[in-house]
């Protein structure tokens, strides 16, 4: 661990000696004989004549090097600001309209300056800091950044729900999260690991209010300066933080069938050199869903058995994330925060086995009760500092970050009326992030930009299994099946790119080193293993502008997939006495090098994104079913026990091409639909069983957005996900429909929005699974069916974006969802 913290601080020692500012000189004001005189004055609209109220007006001293005060409009456009005596330059900001500045201003006496008219900024419409009419999309060189506006089918919703509308992106029905159709995607809150997701990311982002993000960019070809896991690519989600001065903020009530209630808030406060920012979120839900196997035996001795299991989750939590930015002067900001999450989680299960002799006749039928009650906490402390020198784009960055999870799972199971078994999980894990990034712009076109960084990660799982001794009728610890994993991952990169635009070509080359140290530590059994893996990780990423509507992109990039502690874990689940998950504690990573070719087109009132890509991956991590060879009691027969685990025996091929479509007829009316075919080659064997297979299958969604009467807008999104099959599945479609509706109220400061999230109750996923010694049907439904939410939101000192006529694809920069 002592070379990546020696490299870390001589990186930055080295920086900061042959970059300091230059001193200024020294300034004494005497506070006592400066008086206040009144600065007023009205900002309106230059092409409506409209006030606009919230605006701001900063008053800046050279002599000071700050902001001496200043301050907003009322609803008339109207200022009036306290002014100490002096020579200022005065800037009047709104959202989204361009910035007029006064300069050099001798107030010394009490004046009006007049009339202000702000100019529309067309440009920046994509770059607001509040919640916008209208999601855009703006692509860049590595990624595509897209802004989050009013999407209805989410008013009162949860990050997961956001994620489940973002083109490329999909959300199955357990919450996981897929990228092309991928789920090892790597997923960042602002950059960085973070503890809003934790040590569950489905349950804590579920749990992340909606209205809390400013943006997601989405990263299927990442740079150097990414870290290397996630073959998929990576999600980042910006949360929302204003840099106006003064407060603002929003507040977000909702309720909705089956039980749910929930109120969430953000808030940001900036005063001088200071910004005050939080976000906060209680949420409540009641989520019926569903699990149904039906497994037939090709042994005609063994009976099938039909395993249905109905639970409800109730999930009931507070998240916030609060901290403050300190502009120590016009370059450097220093950053802290601190995110603490508190989750409750029960999840009570029946679970009803019923066994079929082989013409179909019921022999017996068992319930098994298992209520299972978690407690999940985190806490997170965050530290950044950011220095931007006096070229533009060259900056320092340097970020230390503390992370402490818990995660607590109690069950006591009933079978058939008698308690038989006490499950307990309690499962600590710690992490320390340290990471510095130097950015140094060459010439006017060119930068180099290289980077440090440590990840330190330890986990600890402590499970427990107590079976009932009929004999004494007293809970004895079954050592066979307890035990206690430790799991360490400690990661050591650093990485370097070049980047440059020549003509209209840009360019992005990097490479990237990552070391990872592994060690497994299995006290109840005494096994210990240590793994030391190297990697090199080459990036390339081009843009050809062929017009300002037209360009192409090219990217390479060399990813892992590493595999988590549950994957190596060895000791099985008891979730099901038949069915059991057993972690394999010899997996590698899997690695994948990834190919694209991206086309743009912006045509009238259509923009079309498009992209065709390949990944090769080898020593991939395949799930195999089999028998063990162990039996277990159901009733009075033993039943073959199945197990799933993951093993490297794989090589993967894919191919797959992307197409987003945006169009707007007229102001009142948008389209946009994106859809993913992707075909799916895989060669291996694991103990005689072919895992191989050849698929092709797609994904599409669709989201027309209507103005009707009354400025009430509709909204209906429908998705599909195509059937899928390898050798052991033959996954079915899942189609499924949202609608929404939203009226604004109060002058557009508060908003009313009804949405429903799977229409026709056709949202849950089916799986035929076939095996050398059974076949078995498999229907999962995890979200509870049709979903109702009402939703209110309340603005102060925020305004909504405004749209003029003809803006139909979000400016320059973006296009329109």
């Amino acid at each position: 661990m002592y070379k990546i913290f020696t490299l870390f601080f001589l990186l930055t020692s080295v920086i900061n000696t042959n970059a300091q500012p230059k001193p200024q000189e020294n300034l004494v004001i005497k506070t006592s004989t400066i008086k206040d005189v009144t600065v007023t004055g009205k900002v309106l609209d230059k092409e409506t004549n409209d006030p606009l109220e919230y605006a701001t007006i900063s008053f800046f001293s050279k002599k000071a090097n700050k902001v001496v005060t200043g301050g907003i409009t009322d609803i008339n456009g109207s200022f009036s600001i306290p002014v100490p005596q002096g020579t200022y330059d005065i800037t009047i900001e709104y959202i989204s309209y361009k910035t007029q500045k006064l300069f050099n201003q001798n107030i010394f006496k009490s004046q009006n300056l007049g009339t202000i008219f702000l100019d529309i900024d067309i440009a920046s419409l994509g770059e607001v800091e509040i919640i916008a009419e209208k999601t855009s999309v703006e692509i860049k060189l590595d990624k595509k950044i897209y802004n989050v506006g009013k999407d209805l089918t989410v008013s009162g919703g949860s990050v997961s729900d956001v994620l489940d509308n973002v083109p490329s992106v999909s959300v199955d029905a357990e919450g996981g999260i897929a990228l092309r159709g991928n789920d090892n995607v790597r997923i960042l809150i602002n950059g960085k690991p973070s503890g809003l997701v934790g040590l569950n990311s489905s349950d804590a982002l579920q749990q992340l209010p909606a209205d809390a993000i400013e943006k997601v960019e989405v990263i299927t070809s990442p740079s150097a300066r990414y870290e290397a896991e996630g073959t998929a690519g990576i999600l980042n989600i910006i949360l929302r933080r204003s840099k106006l001065q003064g407060l603002n903020g929003s507040v977000t009530a909702n309720a909705g069938h089956p039980k749910a209630a929930g109120i969430s808030g953000n808030i940001n406060y900036r005063t001088g050199d200071l910004n005050f920012f939080n976000t906060t979120s209680y949420r409540y839900n009641e989520r019926p869903g569903r699990w149904y196997n039906d497994v037939e035996y090709f042994d005609i001795n063994t009976p099938d058995l039909n395993e249905r299991r109905d639970f409800t989750r109730i999930n009931n939590g507070i998240t916030t994330n609060v901290g403050l930015e300190w502009y120590v002067n016009e370059t450097a900001s220093i950053t802290t925060s601190v995110v603490y999450r508190n989750n409750n989680n029960e999840n009570n299960s029946v679970n009803r086995m019923i066994q079929f002799d082989k013409i179909n006749n019921t022999t017996t039928t068992d319930i098994r009760l298992d209520p299972e009650d978690g407690d999940r906490k985190t806490i997170q402390y965050a530290l950044n500092f950011t220095k931007d020198f006096e070229k533009t784009d060259h900056k320092l960055t340097l970020d230390f970050q503390y992370e402490d999870n818990d995660d607590n799972e109690f069950s006591l199971i009933n079978f058939n009326g008698t308690d038989t078994d006490i499950l307990e999980n309690i499962e600590k894990e710690s992490k320390i992030l340290l990471r510095s990034d130097y950015v140094l712009p060459i010439g006017n076109m060119s930068q180099i930009e290289m980077g440090v960084r440590g990840d330190f990660n330890n986990t600890s799982t402590d499970y427990n299994v107590e079976l009932l001794n009929t004999n004494t009728n007293e809970f004895e610890v079954n050592t066979d099946l307890s035990n206690v994993f430790n799991f360490k991952q400690y990661l050591m990169a650093a990485y370097a790119q070049y980047g440059s635009k020549i003509n209209k070509v840009s360019y992005l080359l990097g490479v990237r080193l990552e070391n990872t140290r592994t060690t497994l530590d299995q006290p109840t059994t005494g096994d210990f293993k240590r793994k030391n893996l190297t990697g090199l990780f080459p990036t390339v990423n081009i843009n050809l502008e062929l017009s300002d509507d037209e360009s192409i992109t090219l990217g390479y990039n060399r990813r892992l997939r590493r595999p988590g502690g549950f994957m190596l874990n060895p000791f099985p689940s008891r979730s099901s006495i038949t069915n059991v998950f057993q972690g394999n504690p010899d997996l590698d990573p899997t690695y994948t090098s990834k190919y694209e070719i991206g086309y743009l087109n912006r045509f009238g009132n259509i923009t079309l994104s498009s992209a065709v890509y390949y990944a090769h991956a080898t020593d991939v991590m395949a799930f195999v079913s089999r028998e063990t060879g162990e039996t277990a009691m159901v009733g009075n027969e033993a039943f073959p026990v199945i197990q799933r685990s993951p093993v490297n025996v794989a090589t993967d091929d894919s191919y797959g091409i992307e197409l987003n479509l945006n169009y707007s007829p007229s102001r009142k009316w948008r389209i946009n639909t994106d859809v993913n075919f992707f075909k799916f080659e895989r060669e291996g064997s694991f103990e005689g069983i072919d895992l191989g297979a050849d698929n092709f299958t797609w994904r599409g969604r669709i989201s027309n957005k209507v103005t009707l009467p009354f400025d009430i807008d509709w909204q209906t999104m429908a998705n599909y996900r195509g059937p899928s099959s390898d050798n052991q599945n033959d996954r079915e479609g899942v189609f499924s429909v949202n609608q929404a509706l939203s009226k604004d109220l109060f002058n557009d400061k508060a908003s009313i929005a009804f949405n429903v999230r799977d229409v026709f109750n056709s949202g849950y996923s089916r799986n035929n699974i076939t095996a050398d010694t059974f076949r078995a049907y498999q229907e999962i439904q995890f979200r509870g069916g049709t979903i109702y939410n009402v939703s209110f939101t309340y603005r102060f000192n925020q305004q909504k974006k405004r749209e003029r006529n003809g803006d139909y694809d979000g400016g320059g920069d973006g296009m329109e969802m």
